[in-house]
């Protein structure tokens, strides 16, 4: 759904996906800590927002549109800025492109969110492949920060209730709030170091040498070859051989380094019809947004900032398909203290 995001600017078909995955996210989610995630997400995207309008606001031109909205003070700038004005003239038409482009953000950011509310950090990591065990613990620590920082915030303002502090202080819940969330993912990453987690077996140096060079080159091409199709900095055939072959390297480093990590299988997730029904939803999603902007579907961008946004077909339809996994994924299990 973020790759589906990040190609188009349409305000219908970007509170489209919200919608869908704000559905997914309800219909989905658990009782584990992580599951309340989302709401912060929604309110970090709202803040996007509103941080962009009004830059957009202090920094706009007349360039940017002809329809004055108010008029602020302004700023006189040296003249090394003489490229720069605070202040001036507001156009509705920089208001609105600030408003189109900030909800792009804000939607792909609700969309990293609904990832981290519905999906668990703990059996995520147990798919990590072999060859990246060096990062394991560090993606640990990433994976639980922010969804135990939200678990925490919301213990913190409890407990000041139960004390009669209805009054929010930033400089007193700020720092339990950040010490808690970080020392329970430390604590996680401590307790998979004791229990032996990513533990190598016995591999001579020049293999481990090409496995690390593999990843690296792997997860470069990878970056590439997705930044190239997501911006069109590249043309199509040379973006596709950079993920192609930052693919195969990736793959290539997996199999490697699967034959130097001793790994158990107590108790593996199983991968049957439900699964694959949700990955094959995502991808639907993502494939007909791109899909249509390679084919340059009308709607997808506006002509102007002030039109009227259409609805493009084959957009709704692939966004709709997202909806799938709100019945198909497999049943809702209790959280793991």
């Amino acid at each position: 759904m973020a790759v589906a995001a990040s190609r188009t600017r349409n305000p219908v078909l970007l509170v489209l996906i919200l919608a869908v995955t704000g559905f997914v996210v309800s219909a989905r989610r658990s009782d584990a800590p992580w599951a309340h995630s989302f709401t912060a997400f929604l309110k970090l995207g709202l803040l996007v927002i509103g941080v962009r309008v009004v830059l957009q606001a202090l920094l706009s031109t007349r360039s940017q549109g002809n329809t004055v909205l108010f008029t602020l003070p302004q700023i006189p700038l040296p003249d090394w800025a003489a490229g720069v004005k605070l202040g001036g003239q507001v156009t509705a038409e920089a208001l609105v492109t600030a408003l189109y482009d900030g909800g792009q953000l804000a939607v792909m950011l609700c969309c990293v969110g609904a990832a981290n509310a519905l999906a668990s950090p703990r059996r995520l990591l147990k798919s990590l492949p072999g060859a990246l065990y060096e990062m394991g613990v560090a993606c640990v620590v990433a994976l639980t920060f922010a969804p135990q920082l939200v678990t925490d915030g919301r213990r913190v303002r409890a407990a000041r209730r139960l004390r009669g502090r209805t009054r929010a202080s930033f400089r007193t819940t700020a720092m339990p709030v950040l010490e808690g969330a970080l020392d329970r993912s430390v604590e996680l990453a401590a307790a998979m170091d004791s229990r032996g987690y990513g533990r190598t077996a016995q591999a001579p140096r020049a293999q481990r040498r090409i496995t690390a060079l593999c990843v690296l080159l792997g997860l470069l091409g990878i970056l590439l070859g997705v930044y190239a199709l997501l911006t069109d900095s590249m043309v199509f055939p040379l973006a596709a051989g950079a993920l192609a072959v930052g693919v195969l390297l990736a793959v290539a480093a997996m199999a490697i380094g699967r034959q130097r990590v001793s790994r158990t299988r107590y108790r593996p997730d199983p991968w049957a019809l439900p699964e694959w029904l949700v990955v094959a939803a995502g991808a639907v999603a993502a494939g007909a947004m791109v899909t249509a902007a390679v084919l340059g579907v009308n709607g997808l961008l506006l002509a102007g900032p002030l039109v009227v946004p259409p609805v493009p077909v084959l957009p709704v339809v692939g966004v709709l398909i997202g909806l799938a996994p709100a019945l198909a994924a497999p049943p809702l299990k209790k959280a793991v203290a």
